[in-house]
């Protein structure tokens, strides 16, 4: 279709950014719109840990993390920024003695004294997000700074719109069972850890540790229905006295710094699916990172069957 877009893509997000990835290589010609820097997206403040957390059990959702693992794995192994493999350690407290369903998406889980052990893709955002930006716009892809208060000047603009515009979904789509999650993070020095571990249903609070490359993230918190993205200090301490309960090690540890972010949740799990010219792709909670690439191959797939010719 010459200099023309083929898809528009709403959303500049770890969802947007992989879809439109995804739909570059299939020959499409892309454009993103997005309200928001990609370092001031939702994305850059995830743990961005492999994980479905707060994800129901599901096929399309278990596909769709395997896809993903397996190319984090791959990213890992072709030494992409910011991508990593960390073993991890995840506590069972509600059902020690059952695999989890998730495991069936992870390379090399095993069950052992009432924990999961498993080898976790681990994303620094601040380093492969502005990577995959720049990647794409190496690759002919336009990201243009625009907020939007609904899809009609998109559909105005491309024969097929991806809307992967997370919590502002709700609103633009009308869907009622969008809600924010509020995640709250702890960023601290590395005292020498090279395993993370999580700890979903730790009765003092969810919790969970994750070294990356120069320092720790602790978490963390999942409050339904609060939209304040101003750290507490009250919860750095909580965080911080969770953690060091899980590993020793970070007992007074330097901190450098906290994040909030609101995850974009959905009651009945994330929608992936086309609508007219629309390709819906928003409502992943805390498991953007998780399902991002398994997600971009089921949204490239929809775009394949239905507009674009390549």
């Amino acid at each position: 279709m010459g200099d023309m877009t083929d898809v528009l893509v709403v959303g500049g997000g770890i969802i947007g950014l992989t879809a439109a990835s995804r739909l570059r290589q299939r020959g499409a010609n892309v454009t993103i719109w997005t309200a928001d820097d990609v370092r001031d997206t939702v994305s850059s403040v995830a743990a961005a840990v492999w994980y479905p957390s707060h994800v129901d059990e599901d096929p399309r959702v278990l596909r769709w993390a395997a896809e993903a693992y397996r190319e984090f794995v791959r990213q890992a192994s072709a030494g992409v920024p910011g991508v990593m493999l960390r073993r991890t350690r995840m506590v069972m407290r509600t059902a020690p003695d059952v695999v989890p369903w998730w495991v069936a998406g992870a390379g090399d889980a095993s069950l052992a004294d009432g924990e999961v052990h498993f080898t976790a893709p681990l994303v620094e955002m601040e380093t492969y997000l502005p990577w995959l930006r720049q990647g794409l716009i190496d690759d002919g892809v336009r990201i243009e700074r625009r907020r939007v208060s609904s899809l009609s000047p998109a559909l105005a603009a491309a024969p097929l719109v991806v809307n992967a515009t997370g919590l502002a979904a709700g609103e633009l789509c009308g869907d009622p069972a969008v809600f924010a999650a509020r995640g709250h993070v702890v960023i601290t020095d590395n005292p020498g850890l090279d395993v993370s571990v999580r700890d979903e249903d730790n009765p003092a609070g969810l919790t969970y540790v994750h070294p990356r490359s120069h320092d720790v993230v602790l978490g963390g918190t999942y409050e339904v229905g609060q939209w304040s993205l101003e750290p507490d200090p009250a919860e750095v301490t909580a965080i911080l006295r969770r953690c060091a309960a899980l590993e020793p090690r970070l007992a007074g540890v330097r901190v450098r710094g906290s994040k909030v972010g609101l995850r974009p949740g959905r009651r009945g799990g994330p929608r992936v699916e086309a609508a007219g010219r629309v390709i819906h792709a928003y409502g992943h909670g805390g498991a953007g990172m998780t399902l991002s690439w398994g997600c971009a191959d089921e949204i490239a797939g929809l775009a394949s069957s239905g507009t674009i010719n390549g």
